[in-house]
């Protein structure tokens, strides 16, 4: 139990044919919350934090809590710095004692991102850490400050790419989206299935939020063992900080404060019942 290896976590989906939840925090309450649905659903989960977000959480301060809180957990946490963008960062995240990290080199050339995430990996591997990339582009951006157009996944340069690099996680782009989207997604389930057939590490959905239930069961039973969701845990948290204004008199700061836990702890229950990890800690 407790802080754990994020390829642990994916051999263990890959064989049971379920998806981990990896959930985006930016506070101490969110991590609180995330946890605790994991903890009563016996599930196990990872939490991260993107580059882009550490203007509002600085790594020093925000990664030695997520730390701490998967070590005193009751089921397997992977703690994951998600969509690093620099090599010191990562390298940051690694020392502080992430178990995961992951390079973001898609927008780079093919044989750029491979040079690129080998030297993440190289970092990696001294940590005893799990290493992700990502190959296509998935739309949207982490934080929401730039409308990125999404490229499809070439299966064929994904069968590449890992070839030359042996990523323990791999991150997809097959019609999903981060942030909120403008319109219903419509993921082409039909390239998962092609790179799953040609590529043998775990695949990753990034851009949780507002794929639907049945799209999420499709990825799962098509190979993706990771399902990143961000957006859609703000947003609870914040409904909750507003149901607080809206309902209740005279607040004070306990009452914000357990609203943001109840709700991170919401969003992520209802996430976790949807990948089938439930009972899998």
């Amino acid at each position: 139990m407790a802080l754990v290896n994020m390829k642990k976590l994916l051999y263990d989906a890959e064989i049971g044919n379920y998806s981990v939840g990896s959930f985006s925090v930016a506070n101490m309450e969110m991590v609180i919350g995330a946890i605790k649905a994991a903890e009563e659903l016996k599930s196990p989960i990872i939490i991260q934090i993107a580059e882009v977000r550490l203007n509002h959480s600085p790594l020093h301060l925000i990664g030695p809590l997520m730390i701490e809180a998967a070590k005193k957990a009751t089921v397997p946490v992977a703690v994951h710095f998600d969509h690093g963008l620099t090599l010191e960062k990562i390298k940051e995240a690694l020392e502080i004692g992430f178990t995961s990290v992951m390079i973001d080199g898609s927008k780079l050339s093919l044989d750029e991102n491979i040079n690129l995430t080998n030297k993440a990996k190289e970092l990696a591997n001294m940590y005893n850490a799990s290493i992700e990339a990502e190959i296509g582009i998935v739309g949207g951006s982490e934080d929401g400050s730039e409308n990125i157009k999404m490229i499809y996944t070439d299966p064929l340069e994904a069968k590449k790419f890992f070839e030359e690099t042996n990523v323990d996680a791999l991150a997809v782009a097959i019609g999903n989206a981060h942030g909120v989207y403008k319109y219903s997604p419509k993921l082409n389930i039909d390239i998962l299935k092609e790179i799953r057939d040609k590529v043998k590490a775990p695949l990753v959905l990034h851009g949780g939020t507002g794929i639907t239930e049945d799209d999420f069961r499709a990825c799962t039973q098509n190979g993706i063992r990771k399902i990143n969701v961000a957006t859609a845990t703000f947003n609870s948290v914040a409904k909750k900080i507003s149901g607080i204004y809206k309902y209740v008199e005279n607040n004070e700061y306990f009452d914000i404060h357990q609203a943001e836990i109840q709700g991170a702890y919401e969003n992520v229950k209802k996430h976790i019942k949807i990948f089938g990890s439930k009972n899998k800690a």
